[in-house]
């Protein structure tokens, strides 16, 4: 995937049955080689906008445009070659073994003329991880956060475009969201991905987002720099709370909450 490869987002209307959560959404171009971070309180259309991305969810009006292309018009099976949709947790009655998990998703996408997949590189992708050693456990044995990190393996051993990750720290204690989250942004940087996590915590974002995206209702509130789009204004109309973004004595800028907003919108 080049450097220059953008995802762009025009007017997306999309929901389940025949309510609309997304509302006419849209997106400048985000950029490969970057880390966004997708924020937003509970119900805002976060889950809801990754799903209509790797089209798993109707998409009543709007383009999804990859290097030009629009995604919307392809099938499931055809988008998913070149965008990998991580949920929050994987189905639990797998009985497959980590390593063997990962080679089925990694062949799940993979073109009839392509080299077969290399061992090497699932050993490689795992050990990165830090779960080498559950190389051979099965799937239903392991805690969801063991579980997220074999999604996450799964994911990036696909090589996709577009890689759309819907809270994969939510299960992870400290040291392995940090660990999780400077090996996406190295994934994103080398090999040009276009990445999209859905994040709860505000300052994980700050700290490792290239850019952030925030919506509200469906609808996009603010986008641009993490710092730029996480502001008092923004905290007090999209989650009703009164909060700060101040540096730390590292100089890094974190989210701090006073209480809740007196005049919720």
């Amino acid at each position: 995937m080049t450097r220059d490869a953008a995802l762009d987002i025009h007017g997306l209307t999309a929901g389940y049955g025949r309510g609309d959560v997304l509302h006419a959404l849209s997106v400048p171009a985000l950029a490969a080689g970057q880390v966004t971070a997708l924020l937003g309180p509970n119900g805002s259309g976060k889950s809801t906008l990754l799903k209509a991305l790797a089209g798993l969810v109707r998409t009543r009006q709007g383009s999804v445009l990859l290097n030009g292309q629009d995604m919307t018009r392809l099938g499931v099976g055809e988008r998913a070659r070149h965008m990998v949709y991580l949920p929050q947790s994987l189905p639990a009655a797998v009985h497959l073994r980590v390593f063997e998990s990962v080679l089925v998703a990694a062949k799940a996408t993979q073109d009839a003329l392509a080299p077969p997949v290399a061992m090497a590189d699932i050993e490689r992708l795992l050990d990165r991880l830090g779960i080498a050693h559950l190389a051979l456990h099965y799937l239903d044995a392991l805690s969801g956060g063991q579980k997220q990190l074999v999604g996450l393996a799964q994911a990036l051993i696909r090589h996709p475009r577009v890689l759309l990750l819907d809270e994969p720290l939510s299960a992870l204690d400290l040291n392995y969201q940090f660990h999780v989250m400077r090996l996406l942004k190295q994934e994103t940087q080398e090999h040009g991905l276009i990445s999209i996590i859905v994040l709860h915590d505000l300052n994980v974002a700050l700290q490792h987002a290239d850019r952030a995206v925030m919506i509200s209702g469906g609808r996009l509130h603010a986008e641009g720099a993490p710092a730029d789009v996480t502001t008092p204004a923004s905290l007090a109309a999209v989650y009703g709370v009164q909060g700060r973004v101040e540096a730390c004595s590292r100089g890094l800028r974190q989210v701090l909450i006073d209480g809740l907003d007196e005049h919720p919108r």
